[in-house]
């Protein structure tokens, strides 16, 4: 488990060693075209498929993408129906080439909420890639940052049913080892196309100081060289965690 940056100080580097992306602007990109919204899924596919392999390329550690939240549920049943035959295929069609790339497959989320196929799908696919190093891709499929916290703590208190007890000593690290990416670092850089400045539900514990990039570029068209981009403001952002612009200095010249 990796330790919390509100409590020390994380590993940091050039390259983010984590970054999280909320892929935003689908249906705008394909209403811009006049196509159906399902064209503009689809292209998102295929942006999905290149910044996973150029993150590969240029060394994160680990990728995590918004593709589903607990709230989209409320969109209209037909785009739902398309979301979900679009998340089986790439299940279906994506993860031998993830193994074959060496890429770790990982999903959170309250998967209860698919259907058997999907769900005997996405066991399949992270137990084929357990053991791949290259590059950990998580995707976040009917996931809430609250709920996230709510399952760690109902997990915690029914493994420590003592903590209950009045007067009982409780703080936040006891609640991280049972939240979903307690595998993972906390994301070094947030990324959210297509130009909202919010970020919706995601990560919320994980989220505490990273830095936050949101873009006017819609999901279809972010590619390598806006990723590039990203990374290159990352690089300009002076990663403080709580100490003085001085502080950070005199660590630098340790």
């Amino acid at each position: 488990m990796f330790t919390s940056s509100t409590r020390e100080i994380p590993r940091t580097s050039a390259v983010p060693r984590h970054i999280a992306i909320i892929m935003d602007g689908n249906g705008r990109w394909a209403k811009q075209r006049m196509l159906p919204r399902v064209a503009g899924h689809r292209r998102g596919v295929e942006a999905v498929r290149a910044i996973i392999m150029a993150c590969a390329e240029r060394n994160v550690e680990f990728l995590t993408l918004f593709a589903f939240s607990s709230e989209n549920w409320r969109r209209p049943a037909d785009e739902v129906s398309i979301l979900m035959e679009l998340f089986l295929r790439a299940l279906e069609q994506e993860v031998a080439k993830l193994h074959a790339n060496q890429i770790r497959f990982k999903v959170i989320g309250d998967t209860s909420s698919f259907g058997p196929r999907i769900r005997e799908l996405i066991a399949a696919g992270e137990i084929q890639t357990a053991a791949n190093a290259r590059l950990t891709l998580t995707i976040a499929a009917n996931y809430g940052g609250r709920w996230d916290i709510a399952q760690a703590a109902r997990r915690y208190f029914a493994a420590h049913p003592d903590a209950l007890a009045e007067g009982a000593e409780f703080r936040p690290e006891h609640l991280e080892p049972y939240l979903a990416m307690a595998y993972a670092p906390e994301p070094d850089l947030f990324i959210r196309t297509g130009g909202e400045q919010r970020v919706s539900n995601f990560l919320l514990w994980q989220l505490a100081y990273t830095e936050l990039l949101f873009t006017d570029r819609l999901w279809p068209d972010f590619d390598a060289p806006a990723l590039d981009a990203a990374i290159e403001w990352y690089q300009q952002r002076e990663r403080r965690f709580g100490r003085t612009s001085e502080q950070v200095q005199a660590a630098r010249g340790a």
